[in-house]
C-alpha cells in the first residue's frame, strides 16, 4: 500500500489486520509511504527490493517468527531504525528488544499522533543520510577520539581502521552526547533529555542497555570500558581526549 508520500518508506509488520490497517492509515495521513506487511516473510521479500523501507514498524508476535528474532536478524546486517509496536508492555520485554537493537518501543493501544510524532523523530534522528550530501566544501561537525571519528552532520562513526562503524539511532545520539559533555559525568535523565528521547514510555534502564550496546561496539575491552565509564549512584562520563575534525 502506497499513497504520493514525502515523509518516506515505512514497513508494518503487523499480522494482525485491523492494527495493520490502522497504522498504514495514519502513516498515509501523515504523508508517509506505508507498506504493509502481514509476516516476517513479506518483510524479508521486502527488505531484498531495490527500493527498501527507511523505517520498521515491527509487532512482536507474528505468525511464522518471533519478532525479537526477527529485529535480531535485522540488525546483524542493517542499521535500518526499528519501531516495536507491541501488546507486551513489561520492563523485560523493553530491555530486550532495545538489547536486540530496536531505536524505540510502543504498547498497544497507542495514540495515533504519539506513533506517528516517534517515527519522524526517529527518522529525523537518522538524518538525510545519502538523499542530501553535504557538499564537500562544507565545513563537517564531529570529534576525533583514540583513532575513532565521529561526524555528527553525516551522522557516521569511523573506527581507527577507518572502517564504519554500524550505529542505531539511539546508540549515535548516545555517543554524540556522551563526547559533547567529555569529561562531566551525565546523569541517566540528563543524557536521555540530550538525546531528546524524554517521553513517558523511556524508562531510565534504557540509557543502561543502549551503553552497553555502545561499549561492545567501540570499546577494546567491553568488560573493562576504558572511556565510557560508570560513576556509580551517579550516571556516566566519556574519559578520553576529543579533538574537533578539521573545520569544525
Amino acid at each position: 500500500m502506497t499513497s504520493s508520500a514525502t515523509g518516506g518508506r515505512v514497513a508494518v509488520v503487523e499480522d494482525d489486520r485491523i492494527v495493520r490497517d490502522t497504522v498504514v492509515d495514519i502513516l498515509q495521513e501523515g504523508g508517509f509511504s506505508a507498506l504493509a506487511c502481514e509476516s516476517a516473510g513479506a518483510l524479508a521479500k521486502l527488505m531484498g527490493d531495490v527500493n527498501p523501507p527507511e523505517l520498521i514498524i515491527l509487532d512482536l508476535q507474528l505468525p511464522d517468527r518471533d519478532g525479537l528474532a526477527v529485529a535480531g536478524s535485522i540488525r546483524s546486517s542493517s542499521d535500518i531504525p526499528i519501531i516495536m509496536l507491541t501488546g507486551r508492555g513489561s520492563d523485560v520485554d523493553r530491555i530486550v528488544g532495545l538489547e536486540i537493537g530496536a531505536d524505540d518501543y510502543m504498547v498497544k493501544p497507542f495514540n495515533p499522533r504519539e506513533l506517528l510524532a516517534r517515527v519522524k523523530a526517529v527518522l529525523r534522528r537518522k538524518g538525510p543520510g545519502q538523499l542530501s550530501p553535504v557538499p564537500a566544501e562544507t565545513q563537517r561537525r564531529g570529534y576525533r577520539f583514540l583513532g575513532f571519528s565521529l561526524d555528527l552532520d553525516g551522522r557516521k562513526l569511523t573506527d581507527p581502521s577507518g572502517v564504519p562503524v554500524s550505529l542505531t539511532v539511539s546508540e549515535f545520539d548516545l555517543l554524540a552526547a556522551l563526547v559533547e559533555a567529555r569529561g562531566r559525568v551525565l546523569s541517566r535523565n540528563q543524557l536521555l533529555d540530550l538525546m531528546r528521547r524524554r517521553n513517558d514510555d523511556v524508562f531510565d534502564r534504557t540509557i543502561d542497555v543502549l551503553i552497553l550496546r555502545l561499549r561492545r561496539k567501540i570499546e577494546p575491552s567491553p568488560r573493562n570500558p576504558r572511556f565510557i565509564r560508570t560513576e556509580r549512584g551517579l550516571g556516566y562520563v566519556f574519559d578520553a581526549q576529543v579533538e574537533p575534525l578539521d573545520g569544525s
